[in-house]
């Protein structure tokens, strides 16, 4: 999986304004202190193995972008938890989970 990073303000309003109304977007809310973050990166990196050429998925370092993160909340309507899968499409947050919830074979039947 080839993640884009995510560290503004301005990606967001594109992400959701713009790239999901053609694509699906994948955005992860990662906090690179937490046990359980680092699990559900774990899970994400290691257990995908399809590829998905219409999705883009997108990496934000929580802890380096709080104020990002809190846009996203704020701009998606989703309450803020970390680690945090949210799929957008259309504008529109169409799947949002957390914690030891975030399951590739989940996501996949999502996107």
């Amino acid at each position: 999986m080839n993640w884009i990073n995510l560290n503004s303000k301005e990606v967001v309003d594109q992400i959701i304004d713009v790239e999901s109304e053609s694509r699906t977007c994948i955005i992860f809310k990662h906090s690179t202190s937490c046990s359980i973050s680092g699990m559900a990166h774990y899970r994400l990196s290691d257990d995908w193995d399809k590829r998905l050429d219409d999705t883009s998925f997108y990496y934000l370092d929580l802890l380096a972008y709080r104020d990002v993160s809190n846009y996203i909340a704020e701009k998606l309507q989703v309450h803020h938890e970390s680690p945090q899968v949210i799929i957008v499409k259309n504008g529109e947050t169409s799947y949002d989970v957390s914690h030891l919830d975030i399951q590739v074979a989940d996501i996949l039947t999502e996107v």
